[in-house]
């Protein structure tokens, strides 16, 4: 199977570029992000949203839980425990209590594993953190995309401004800079580039810029 890996900074394109990549070479796009946001919907189903997670909760939530990808006309759909939870995936309370337990390695390496076996059969664009430095550091192409943190602010306050919300730069720029530290500084999960990457700083170009230049270098690999 052709795997191919995605990672990065927060606001840099990473999904758009994953969609197109998979789109180019007729390959499934694998969110790792919706895994974790489904797990984190069954944790609030089973526990209620007031839970506290703990490393003994998380393993004993962890015994009786089964997770199915499948696709649905190029679409990822995550059941856990055989509820569909995809469309609740961007809800906020699953937005804030995610990072809470994306952190326990039991369920890091629960991920990771549902990961590797669908990389197993399937020729795909993987997109998450840690993917190509840990879960497949076999993937013929891994890219860990870049942008400066003023370009990144700009274009969020120009995707919320179109979409009719509010925002400063300022305080967008703020918190991309607080977020890239947490990134660069988690224990579990930490935002590093694998030694072998291919760095993408796309500041300066468009998206069918990045896409173009990212579907050469795949190409070029796959040749060899």
């Amino acid at each position: 199977m052709i795997n191919i890996t995605i990672d990065g900074v927060a606001g840099c394109g990473k999904s758009s570029i994953a969609k197109g990549l998979a789109d180019r070479f007729n390959f499934k796009e694998f969110n790792t992000g919706a895994i974790y946001r489904a797990l984190t919907c069954e944790f609030i189903n089973k526990y209620g949203k007031d839970a506290c997670p703990n490393e003994k909760l998380i393993d004993e939530f962890l015994k009786n839980v089964f997770v199915k990808v499948v696709f649905k006309d190029k679409n990822q759909l995550v059941f856990v425990n055989d509820k569909d939870y995809t469309p609740y995936l961007r809800e906020e309370i699953i937005s804030v209590t995610t990072p809470k337990i994306s952190g326990y390695e039991h369920l890091r390496e629960k991920v990771r594993s549902i990961q590797r076996e669908f990389a197993r059969h399937n020729d795909c664009v993987m997109e998450g953190r840690d993917i190509g430095r840990v879960v497949l550091p076999n993937a013929i192409c891994k890219f860990f995309f870049t942008a400066s943190s003023q370009v990144r602010a700009k274009r969020r306050l120009l995707q919320l401004e179109q979409a009719g919300e509010s925002a400063t730069y300022e305080e967008l720029l703020e918190d991309i800079i607080k977020r890239d530290e947490q990134d660069k500084n988690r224990e579990h999960g930490a935002m590093i580039p694998a030694k072998d990457s291919i760095i993408i700083d796309n500041s300066f170009e468009t998206y069918e810029q990045t896409l173009n230049r990212c579907v050469q270098i795949v190409r070029e690999k796959i040749s060899k």
